[in-house]
């Protein structure tokens, strides 16, 4: 059986627990329940081989002020439980089932307690008791198709597992699966690129780097990203940090690290944007999929509070328009590089490439990064890959200390064709991207050379003046009116015109505009700075039309084919 056929299996197997919730909760309720027993029982399956020598070291040294390290070396990980429960022996006693599982809970580490918190459980256990079920679901939660042991389930498998249950959770709710976690193909793509450059500085026997995701969701980049310095150098130490808003997905993010001997204390609950939980710190590497065209109102006042610091807060450069976040997220990338050199791979929609005139906040943002050369590369991704969204998505991939190469350039790649179609839908995610298409895509990136799918710019081509051009106001001699000697300008008649940075504007006007408004000029006080990468338009293939022949004929021998079904039904 595939990875993707025996994790899709376990995943089913375990929301099918749900039944026994049916009356009392509704189908949109159930993730409530079964995401953190889910969790729990992870917890158990893991801890249960050393559950004797944990309880005979806690009878030792329950008495000491903090006997919390030694529990965690004999435990033989991050994480231990003191009750003398486990969820099977929970079962020896139904009559307390609820006081002891209680107990159960009670027993783990502070650290596993936090998380079972940030589920809201707590509410759960009252009403499943009260309702008579507590029993039956936990009972189920120990039958073999709940087996979740590492032996049975890898650590790899298990992050799938929890990706799949939100993901059938979220479409219970009708939420967005989105808003919580990345396709892993996708994160696979981000991962190559953000590493393709670096693979010198990561190798060596005592290496350690960072990673940080400022909307870590599940968890699921920083949890790639490991994988594949793993795979890379086994003796590479990679120190993740995240923040997340959710607290369902934040509690599976730091179980899954702490499950996989991560630091789970880095990972932190939050709103990111009005409350960074990692003020001054700065990383190698940032990866992120923040949510697209989420608003900002809520967090506005901490945000104009943070701006008005300048380049001492993360929003120097500008503030996006109060309807879309995506750009704070960006900017708050940014402001985490290390000064010696960080490499950040994000994804967006398509409004951070284009939104908001010149002089805007988006422009002034998009300015800011390309005249600081800080926008290494921009890959196109296929539609309809994400579970909540079909809309076209880029990866933007930054670097402050980018190769020699690459200096003063900007790379765009055009993977939106590079896809195959999935036999089943998933939400809204019709495509995969698959692994000879990352395999391509990271190839394309690392040779930088141009193609049909592969252009490299100069950071100013991105860039553009927006000039302000005004024409006489006439008298009704037909003659210019003039003040203090100067000709005065026809409000009426004023337009504007966007000259590429490369070109001189006196030559702009003389060539586009005199021709045909003699007597125009620019007004140059008026002049503004804008920048804006339009993506499509580099890579547009002009189609002829068809013929109108080959058009009348196609018609014609549709209506025969037509004709003839309807002499089939009819007969």
């Amino acid at each position: 059986m595939s990875l993707g056929s025996n994790i899709s299996e376990k995943a089913n197997l375990i929301w099918a627990i749900a039944d026994k919730l049916t009356g009392t909760y509704k189908p949109h309720e159930y993730g409530e329940v079964v995401l953190p027993l889910t969790v729990i029982r992870r917890f158990d399956c893991i801890l249960v081989d050393k559950k004797a020598a944990v309880l005979a070291e806690y009878e030792k040294q329950k008495s000491l002020p903090n006997p919390d390290p030694i529990l965690r070396i004999v435990a033989g990980y991050d994480f231990y439980n003191t009750s003398k429960f486990t969820m099977k022996t929970l079962l020896d006693d139904p009559d307390n089932i609820e006081a002891n599982f209680r107990n159960y809970l009670n027993g783990f580490s502070k650290n596993v307690q936090e998380i079972i918190e940030k589920f809201r459980f707590d509410a759960h256990i009252t009403m499943m008791a009260t309702k008579g079920i507590l029993y039956n679901v936990l009972k189920e939660f120990t039958t073999e198709k709940a087996n979740l042991h590492p032996d049975h389930i890898s650590n790899l498998e298990m992050g799938y597992i929890f990706e799949e249950l939100v993901r059938k959770f979220s479409e219970a709710h009708n939420e967005d699966a989105g808003q919580h976690y990345t396709p892993r193909e996708v994160i696979e793509l981000m991962v190559n690129i953000l590493f393709e450059d670096d693979g010198e500085a990561l190798t060596g026997s005592k290496v350690m780097k960072t990673l940080y995701d400022p909307a870590c969701g599940t968890g699921g980049m920083l949890s790639v990203a490991s994988e594949h310095l793993q795979e890379m150098n086994a003796d590479l130490q990679l120190l993740c940090f995240g923040q997340e808003l959710n607290d369902q997905t934040f509690a599976i993010c730091k179980a899954d690290l702490l499950i996989k001997g991560g630091d789970a204390d880095q990972i932190k609950c939050g709103n990111t944007l009005s409350g960074d939980a990692f003020t001054g710190m700065h990383f190698d590497y940032i990866l992120s999929n923040p949510p697209f065209g989420r608003e900002w109102k809520n967090e506005k006042t901490a945000v104009d509070r943070e701006a008005k610091l300048g380049f001492a807060g993360r929003f120097g450069p500008g503030l996006p328009a109060i309807g879309d976040s995506q750009l704070l997220f960006l900017l708050t990338a940014l402001s985490k590089m290390k000064a010696e050199g960080s490499r950040a791979a994000i994804i967006h929609n398509g409004s951070p490439l284009f939104t908001g005139d010149a002089g805007s906040g988006p422009s002034e943002i998009r300015r800011y990064i390309l005249e600081h050369d800080l926008l290494d590369a921009i890959i196109a991704m296929p539609n309809d890959i994400f579970y909540n969204t079909g809309i076209a998505t880029y990866i933007w991939v930054l670097s402050n200390k980018k190769a020699e190469h690459r200096i003063g350039k900007v790379q765009l790649i055009n993977g939106n064709q590079m896809f195959e179609k999935r036999r089943k839908s998933l939400g809204s995610k019709r495509n995969d991207i698959p692994r000879s298409a990352i395999d391509e895509i990271t190839r394309l990136y690392g040779d930088f050379r141009e193609s049909e799918v592969s252009k490299i710019f100069r950071n100013e081509e991105f860039g553009y003046r927006k000039i302000t051009v005004e024409r006489p106001l006439l008298d009704a001699s037909g003659k210019p009116v003039l003040k203090k000697g100067k000709v005065q300008a026809d409000a009426s008649l004023r337009d504007t015109e966007s000259v590429p940075l490369g070109e001189d504007v006196d030559a702009y006007l003389t060539r586009e505009v005199l021709p045909f408004a003699p007597g125009a000029w620019v007004d140059e006080s008026k002049t503004k700075i804008g920048y804006e990468i339009p993506f499509t338009r580099y890579f547009y293939t002009y189609e002829a039309p068809r013929r109108s022949e080959e058009i009348r004929a196609e018609i014609l021998a549709l209506e025969k084919e037509l004709d003839g079904s309807l002499a089939e039904i009819f007969r």
